[in-house]
Formats: structure tokens, C-alpha cells, sequence
């Protein structure tokens, strides 16, 4: 039984402008990330937010109980008023005892005494102020603000806990817009992306299963050192986040683009197929039989692969129909 032409879709091996890529798994990054901790001892009265809001660089997120700080600076305000009146009496009589030591009608030790006393006094006055400007700033940290724009996490301590000074995170806030995202290469593209480094990379970001979504930002961060156990380089990307679509820990795919190559020889994508000698396609040839020919692919840009060995501009290749077919087939172009 004679077998007829096995029908099968073709295409012309083309050239064209491709970029250079590489391709990897990438994580979602914070830019910053903050935990914010009480810087005194006290009781929280009330938290300024929600779980999981967006916030800006000097909200309000916590109050803590003012009253014992209050009564402590009024209390050592009390303590300076007294020193000062004592230091003001102090130098008068420091004041007289010197006329009357040039007089000499008293001694030099009791003139030095006079004159002991008001230094010591004037000391205390500088402890005293001290004291104050260390209690306001006391009394200041029960206000506790964001130090960054960012999102709040979970709300670790509620109204009514006593936390302590710089020893209890209260909530965790992470900086979303910017972002980063960082991902590792091989090695070998290390000396090519520091020839680089003057200019811009850019660096495009999709997220799995989300077809609809695509970033751009460019490469910010690279590491100072390989990782001898993986053989690969750590970057990190900077993106725009406004829509709050990329999140922190989330895996992504990036695609940093290092040049563009001219006159790449590329063909569909679904032309090559994978044997157990590697790469191949099937290529028509002037009498409609096909060849099974080994080559070598590259990058693979959308739906076009490029091929670095073993097909010319101008062949035809199959590109659907490739399981019926066997080298020397007879075919039919659909």
C-alpha cells in the first residue's frame, strides 16, 4: 500500500532583531522593611490603624499612657525651679564673701567654700535640664509614628499590653512602592552585565498564571560575590508597585535584558522537537521530503526561538505534523 504525502504545516527560517535575555524565577522583595518597637516602657492606650493599611512616613500608629512621664517631668521641673533659687542665693553670697575676702576680713577657705557651694549648685542646674530634655524625649516616644510609607502586618500587641523599652515589636511595616525583585543568574553572564552596569537594564516581570500582567523596571543591585554552591550571581531589580499588584515573598518571573542581537535566524517555537540526541527539526526540502536536522536553539522570545546553529535564512521547516513524520517523508504544505 502506497502511503500518500503526510500533510504538514511549514514556515520560511527568517531573520530578525531579537533581544539578548536571561530568564529566571524571582522573589518579591520590600524595599524596606521596619519593625517598629517602643522606645520606653508603658501601657499601649490605643492603636491609629488597621491590620494591613497603607500608611505614610509620620502617621500615628501607637499612644502610649503619658501620665507616669508627665508626673516625672514635673517632678524634676520641680527639682530645677528649687536648684536655681539655691544656686541664685549661692552666688550672692559667693558674690559677698569675695568682696570680703579682698577686704580681708574673711578667710580664703571660707571664700573658697562659698564659691564650692555655687559651683556645685550650678552643676545640678545642668543635671536638672538634662534630666528634662531626657524625660520630654520620654514623653514624646508614647507617640509612636511610622518611619516609613509602607503597609502594616499583623497587629502583634493590642490597647492594654505593657510593652517594653526596645524589646517587643508591635507591628511589622514593609515598603511597597518601589520594590524589589530579586533573582539569580548563571555566572557566565556576570562579565557581560558589568560591562553594562553604566547603562540601564532593563529588567520585565510577569507573575504566574496572571497573563495580564507585566512590569518593567530596571536592574539596581548586584551582589559582591558568587555563590560557589550554585554557580550563580544575585541581582535585584527596582520596580513601581502603585497598584500593589507584587508582593512581598512572592515568586515571579523575571527576564533581565542585556543587549540586542542582529540578523538572529529564528523559527516558530513549536518547530523544534526534542529526541534523545537532542534539538531537531524536520526541514523540507526542494522535493517536499524532509531531513531531520540537529540544531542548536536559543533564547526563545515570543513564541519565536532563536536558532544559533544548524539552519540557514530561506529552508522551509515543518511546524505541525512532525509525529507522522520520519526522514525521507514525502509530504503536502497545508
Amino acid at each position: 500500500m502506497v502511503m500518500g504525502p503526510v500533510p504538514v504545516t511549514v514556515t520560511t527560517v527568517s531573520t530578525k532583531t531579537v533581544p539578548v535575555e536571561v530568564r529566571a524565577i524571582g522573589n518579591v522583595e520590600a524595599l524596606a522593611t521596619v519593625s517598629v518597637k517602643a522606645l520606653v516602657e508603658g501601657t499601649i492606650e490605643q492603636a491609629d490603624f488597621r491590620e494591613g493599611q497603607d500608611v505614610k512616613k509620620g502617621d500615628l500608629l501607637f499612644n502610649l499612657d503619658e501620665r507616669p512621664f508627665r508626673a516625672t517631668l514635673a517632678q524634676l521641673e520641680a527639682n530645677l525651679a528649687r536648684d536655681q533659687a539655691e544656686l541664685k542665693n549661692a552666688q550672692s553670697q559667693a558674690e559677698r564673701t569675695e568682696k570680703l575676702f579682698q577686704d580681708g576680713i574673711v578667710s580664703r577657705d571660707q571664700y573658697d567654700t562659698f564659691r564650692t557651694s555655687a559651683d556645685a549648685l550650678a552643676a545640678a542646674v545642668r543635671a536638672d535640664q538634662a534630666a528634662i530634655d531626657r524625660a520630654r524625649i520620654d514623653l514624646e516616644y508614647c507617640t509612636i509614628r511610622s518611619p516609613i510609607d509602607g503597609r502594616t502586618g499583623s497587629l502583634l500587641f493590642h490597647p492594654g499590653n505593657i510593652v517594653k523599652s526596645n524589646d517587643t515589636v508591635l507591628v511589622v511595616i514593609n515598603q511597597m512602592d518601589p520594590i524589589y525583585v530579586s533573582f539569580s543568574v548563571p555566572e557566565i553572564h556576570l562579565s557581560e552585565i558589568k560591562a553594562r552596569m553604566g547603562a540601564v537594564l532593563p529588567v520585565a516581570v510577569t507573575i504566574p498564571g496572571e497573563e495580564n500582567f507585566s512590569s518593567e523596571g530596571k536592574l539596581s543591585f548586584i551582589d559582591n560575590s558568587v555563590d560557589m554552591k550554585t554557580g550563580t550571581i544575585r541581582l535585584k531589580a527596582t520596580l513601581r508597585n502603585q497598584a500593589k499588584k507584587l508582593w512581598p515573598g512572592q515568586f515571579v518571573n523575571a527576564t533581565l535584558r542585556l543587549s540586542t542581537q542582529q540578523n538572529a535566524v529564528v523559527i516558530p517555537t513549536q518547530a523544534v522537537q526534542t529526541g534523545q540526541s537532542g534539538f531537531y527539526v524536520y526541514v523540507v526540502k526542494s522535493d517536499m521530503t524532509t531531513e531531520l536536522r540537529p540544531v542548536l536553539p536559543g533564547n526563545e522570545i515570543a513564541g519565536l526561538t532563536v536558532i544559533q546553529k544548524g539552519l540557514q535564512p530561506g529552508e522551509t521547516v515543518v511546524t505541525d505534523g512532525q509525529l507522522r513524520l520520519y526522514p525521507g517523508a514525502k509530504v503536502e504544505a497545508k
